[in-house]
């Protein structure tokens, strides 16, 4: 990057470090660090919610998932409005009445502790992991621009989010994830201008739009349907992202601490129900918008030179192999036909020349295998890289195309989205472990009239906090080969989302169910899930990771209904 570029990045995350930590002055006691007081505006809850759920990963990943596999990712997102209704109409008012400072303290009241430790853990296990999935992704642009190891960057990201999320707590985090948003929104739309405008002359949107559908990139909604009935092993599909999309979103928004954090900040459930209905409302159109850049990028390359590997520093690490030359063969390849894919392009989009779209198909067919070709010598050459570059697509076409000063603020862009992110994980991570098991095994209880008792837990809280962030940074040294980043980090969700969300449906409409009957079932129902898990990673049977919500959740309440008839009956607590 250009020394402008540099002060542009640099002054922007200053700014938004300062701002946080201005406005980070709170209550020094547990509900002004992870609550912020219980006092802010729906918008402001709607941007936290945004910005926790909007990480690095989907600004820096979701565009190569369309440049690679289309649009139809946006169909994970369909089941979420409807998430949000449901939530609002059960979720909120029971929170907010109870005075919670997690959702897990909720359920001790139902059931009882084994079911609230259970449940939580099941969450700090969850979020965690995900959290240092987070953390690699920004790494890797530092790693890819500066040319540091992965191992060394993941420390320095890492730390740099302790030092913020410890000193800031809460009210920190909504603050700037309400001004990052704004700057990313900016951002993202002027990266979206650029790609257009950098189209040949006489090439403008509605053409692009041509282009990307004939090379099948604007799949926007897929049925899952085949010759042979409904394939459930397909990730994406409308029937999925409807059903398993809903479970997921119900779960997350409904159970994840990192996300109920954000909605107990509220003045009150009103603000609380507006926050999340709005969010319903957006998140689509928003992650429509952003796959979409990603589709438009691939038809910026049908008619620009693109690299036939997106990842430079592991290219050119590679070229000083001895499998140089082949590498290069292959790259010659690729060029050659990459300038047949311009010529049928350019050809496609003058009226008339519909013939050609079979053509269009064809050579992204064939530039795909030869860029398969290419990473399988690149993994001889270097067995320890990580060969799928769908997380740098975005990332080396804004180094390599965009005006100076633009590069640093794309850039500040991708970090911001995941400091607010994870600075929220973190946060969450640090409440459940200070509530749900600090506060609540300890000989005294918590008094938030006792200054001095306050002022000690506000302090350990930090700790936690710092604790989580190590264990975070530990998790994303263990990052490297996972792929498409925002496909890893929901599939990793899904292994526990549907459980959690199962034991809450059981506490909220089954009010017969007593406490072990359920944390039986939760248990069973976990090891169904990681069962049904390996079972399709071995292709022993085909399942999208999206069941796995579906099937988490029903196992948790059908077996929790059926041990209540079988089990020793045991008193209900009313609620």
């Amino acid at each position: 990057m250009s020394q402008i570029d540099w002060i542009v990045l640099v002054g922007t995350l200053f700014t938004i470090i300062a701002y946080g930590l201005y406005k980070s002055r709170t209550s020094k006691n547990l509900e002004g660090y992870f609550l912020s007081n219980r006092s802010l505006p729906w918008y402001l809850v709607l941007l936290s919610v945004m910005g926790t759920q909007a990480s690095a990963i989907t600004f820096l990943s979701a565009p190569g998932q369309a440049f690679t596999d289309g649009m139809r990712f946006v169909q994970y997102y369909f089941g979420l409005p409807i998430a949000m209704v449901v939530i609002s109409i059960s979720f909120v008012p029971l929170f907010n009445k109870l005075k919670v400072f997690t959702a897990y303290e909720f359920l001790e009241q139902r059931f009882d502790i084994k079911t609230r430790i259970f449940t939580s853990s099941l969450f700090l296990i969850a979020r965690g992991l995900a959290t240092g999935i987070s953390i690699y992704a920004p790494s890797i642009i530092l790693s890819s621009l500066m040319g540091w190891d992965i191992f060394y960057t993941n420390i320095v990201m890492g730390g740099l989010l302790i030092i913020y999320t410890v000193s800031g707590g809460a009210k920190a985090v909504a603050y700037t994830q309400q001004l990052q948003l704004v700057i990313i929104f900016i951002g993202m739309f002027v990266a979206g201008y650029l790609i257009v405008h950098y189209l040949p002359a006489g090439v403008g949107f509605t053409d692009a739009l041509k282009v990307s559908g004939a090379s099948g990139k604007l799949n926007v909604i897929t049925t899952g349907f085949t010759k042979n009935g409904f394939d459930f092993k397909d990730r994406y599909n409308i029937i999925s992202g409807v059903i398993g999309g809903f479970f997921l979103a119900l779960s997350y928004f409904g159970t994840d601490q990192s996300q109920v954090g954000r909605y107990l900040t509220a003045k009150d459930s009103t603000e609380s129900k507006v926050g999340l209905l709005m969010n319903g409302l957006v998140k689509v159109p928003m992650q429509f918008l952003i796959l979409l850049l990603g589709a438009m990028l691939f038809t910026f390359y049908q008619f620009n030179p693109a690299p036939i590997f997106f990842n430079k520093a592991v290219a050119e690490k590679a070229n000083q192999t001895v499998y140089k030359d082949s590498l290069k063969s292959i790259e010659a390849k690729f060029q050659l036909a990459q300038i047949n894919q311009q010529k049928f392009s350019k050809a496609y989009v003058l009226p008339g020349n519909a013939i050609f779209k079979d053509s269009l198909l064809k050579g992204t067919v064939q530039m795909a295998a030869t860029q398969k070709q290419y990473k399988a010598v690149l993994k001889k050459a270097l067995p320890d890289a990580d060969t799928n570059d769908t997380n740098y697509i975005f990332l080396r076409f804004v180094v390599d195309f965009l005006p100076k000063g633009l590069v640093g603020l794309l850039i500040a862009i991708i970090f911001l989205a995941a400091w607010g992110s994870i600075a929220a994980s973190l946060n969450a991570l640090a409440s459940c472990t200070m509530i749900d098991f600090h506060v609540r095994f300890r000989e005294s209880k918590y008094d938030s009239t006792n200054i001095a008792q306050c002022a000690a837990e506000y302090k350990i809280s930090k700790y936690y906090t710092f604790g989580w962030g190590v264990f975070c940074i530990v998790t994303a040294e263990l990052a490297t080969g996972m792929g498409s980043l925002i496909e890893a980090v929901n599939v990793l969700g899904s292994l526990f989302y549907g459980v959690i969300l199962g034991i809450f449906l059981v506490a909220f409409y089954c009010k017969k169910v007593a406490s072990n009957p359920v944390f039986i079932a939760a248990i069973l129902g976990e090891i169904i899930v990681i069962t049904c898990f390996l079972l399709d990673k071995y292709e022993v049977i085909g399942l999208g990771f999206l069941w796995l919500n579906v099937i988490g959740a029903l196992a948790v309440v059908l077996l929790s209904l059926l041990l209540q008839k079988l089990l020793p009956k045991q008193s209900i607590i009313a609620q």
